[in-house]
């Protein structure tokens, strides 16, 4: 693991990689490969991809893994969005470690040993694959859309909003709470229950993960946020009202 073999201890464990999949055919193929192709060591990989009948090439794509060992498909009848589609992942997840992995190429698989690092040595039990602690310095250019800046910075802004509102909300001092890289031992989701559907599952996991008194660990990582004519789907004007609303509906509805 890129020099870090040393430390990890685990003899045969298993890493559940979650993958959503809606609309990803032109970089499917391309992440998964990838994923398949990163080395480690004695973990082994349990890769859970959840295709949401898309209105591309994605499901072919997927269905050409169909007969790779320890993979694993499930096919969804109607998009029902990211949220969901981890939920159902995480009903199959059996592994040791979990992580959830988006079907676009804006973070590194090459990042995952370091993530999983503190996780299999006993350093943390919650990581966050931190974004604006790798590529970018801070949060004002995370995100950067050459043909948008306008909306690149109303991103990066309300990424600062919204990170100070689920830091007070929860006790936290995190920078970056809505990374798509969360890596946590399976046992840190035992006896909790998940709702959400969208990409408000965000802040419902990592929520209901610090309330039952996990405190994580930040990482940098690389990070190349895509431009929405690439295919980001998250929506500037539905979305954020309805991180609102889970930002205090899970803070005080039953875990």
């Amino acid at each position: 693991m890129n020099g870090d073999s040393n430390i990890l201890e685990s003899k045969s464990e298993t890493l559940s990689i979650i993958i959503p999949a809606y609309n990803e055919g032109a970089t499917f193929r391309k992440m998964m490969d990838a994923v398949l192709a990163q080395p480690l060591d004695d973990l082994e990989k349990e890769i859970i991809i959840i295709e949401s009948n898309s209105s591309d090439n994605t499901r072919s794509e997927v269905m050409s893994y169909k007969d790779i060992p320890n993979i694993r498909i499930i096919f969804e009848e109607r998009p029902q969005g990211k949220g969901h589609a981890v939920r159902e992942g995480l009903k199959c997840a059996t592994g040791d470690y979990i992580l959830i992995q988006d079907a676009d190429l804006e973070y590194d698989v090459a990042d995952y040993p370091k993530l999983l690092v503190p996780l299999c040595n006993g350093g943390a039990k919650v990581v966050l694959g931190s974004r604006h602690n790798g590529t970018h310095g801070h949060s004002f250019s995370m995100r950067q859309f050459k043909d948008r800046p306008i909306t690149a910075l109303f991103m990066n802004v309300g990424h600062i909003f919204f990170t100070g509102l689920f830091n007070i909300v929860y006790g936290q001092n995190l920078k970056d709470p809505f990374t798509m890289y969360k890596v946590f031992r399976r046992e840190c989701i035992d006896g909790l229950t998940f709702e959400a559907n969208r990409f408000d599952f965000d802040w419902e996991l990592l929520g209901k993960l610090c309330r039952k008194g996990y405190k994580p660990l930040e990482i940098s990582i690389t990070y190349q946020s895509r431009h929405f004519g690439d295919g980001k789907k998250v929506s500037i004007f539905r979305d954020p009202i309805t991180w609102i609303i889970a930002c205090f509906k899970y803070r005080f509805t039953k875990l």
